[in-house]
């Protein structure tokens, strides 16, 4: 299998686990924090050290940080139909559970012959409801059904003497078809209104026998929809009102999440910069170690040179204490020779990539610092004796 990273890459890794080893307390940064969990994954122990103690503690406090909870807000209960003080309940019928009658034969043309006989009946089912026999009645205008399927009126009326046998889902179905075949059939709107009722269906009660007596005013059907208008107020009101919570429920759910986006965002603005300031760019320290040589690398294995360097990095004003010391300046040298040849000042992992110079940084990194100068001519001194 061969390996998935590139030679580069890999020579790049190697370079830093080098100089992570020579001072493995610089692992105790927060930008190598992922590389110290990895370490001690795999049951490795990073030591304690380094003046990083600051930062971490910003950025532990930084994490644990948490925003309140809000407390929810109450839901906007829904107030069920049942709740509503309806009239007229125990008025209220059980829906009938026949088998659907029948309609006769869809697209039938009826002939002259059987237009008369459907006529006839009609006549005797008018006769039988006006005697009370109901049933009689919807037989007859079965029959004028089957003979004349396009007459609205046998529907309508066949629906009237289902409401007097309490059968209003018939009616309703008998109406549909009617007000199908004559959207203008007042006598449909009307008994299907009445099924409505009877069904305690006030809403559709109240808009059929609204549409019966606009078609054709009936005192019956207008006594009728007297009847159920309250009903169908209160039913037409209390969802005006349900509609008007939801939709300010809707806008304050999405004003919620704008402030929880706009926070949210505030929140990684803040973070982004206090990392910035903690640590400057985790990108240039890597590029930086990327663009050190071998011989600086090995050089960190010395205690001496180890040491001097974490002094540099904690406070880089540390650095004047070596300038007596050719080997810890030879090395800052050459780091500050690095730094100029990746096109800027010199930056440690963790100061954020902020530049600074090395007294004697353009110097050969082999050469001994340079003695001051004296006169050579002797200095003379006044002791006061003439």
């Amino acid at each position: 299998m061969s390996c998935p990273i590139n030679t580069e890459d890999i020579a790049k890794l190697k370079m830093f686990v080098q100089f992570v080893s020579a001072q493995p307390t610089l692992l105790n940064l927060p930008q190598l924090k992922f590389f110290k969990d990895f370490v001690e994954q795999l049951g490795g122990k990073v030591p304690e050290g380094g003046n990083f103690e600051n930062a971490s503690a910003e950025a532990k406090a930084e994490s644990k940080f948490e925003e309140p909870p809000k407390q929810p807000e109450p839901e906007i209960e829904s107030d069920p139909e049942s709740d509503i003080e309806l009239e007229l309940l125990d008025t209220v019928i059980e829906g009938d559970t026949d088998p659907s009658q029948e309609m006769g034969e869809e697209n039938k043309e009826p002939t002259e012959e059987e237009t008369d006989q459907a006529g006839d009946f009609r006549g005797k089912g008018a006769a039988a409801y006006s005697n009370g026999d109901y049933e009689d009645a919807i037989n007859f205008y079965t029959q004028a059904i089957l003979l004349n399927p396009t007459h609205a009126l046998y529907f309508a009326k066949r629906a009237q003497s289902f409401l007097k046998l309490k059968k209003p889902n018939a009616a309703i179905r008998d109406c549909d078809h009617a007000i199908k075949l004559n959207p203008d059939n007042a006598s449909a709107y009307k008994f299907r209104g009445r099924a409505h009722r009877l069904l305690g269906n006030w809403e559709e009660a109240a808009k059929d026998l609204r549409q019966a007596c606009k078609l054709d005013y009936d005192d019956e059907a207008d006594e009728w929809l007297k009847e159920v208008t309250p009903n169908a107020k209160k039913i037409e009101q209390h969802k005006i009102k349900q509609e008007r919570k939801k939709a300010e429920k809707e806008i304050k759910e999405r004003r919620e999440r704008v402030r929880k986006a706009q926070e949210a965002n505030k929140r990684a603005a803040e973070e982004q910069e206090k990392r910035k300031q903690m640590g400057g760019d985790a990108d240039d320290d890597q590029d930086f170690l990327g663009g050190m040589g071998p011989d600086l690398m090995d050089a960190f294995k010395d205690p001496e040179i180890a040491a001097a360097l974490q002094d540099v990095m904690t406070n880089p004003a540390n650095m004047m204490k070596y300038q007596n010391n050719p080997k810890v300046m030879n090395l800052l040298t050459k780091f500050a020779g690095a730094a100029k040849s990746m096109g800027g000042g010199m930056g440690f992992p963790g100061m954020g990539g902020m530049p600074f110079s090395f007294p004697g940084a353009g110097a050969s990194a082999q050469s001994e610092p340079t003695p001051p100068k004296t006169d050579s001519k002797p200095k003379e001194y006044d002791d006061g004796l003439d």
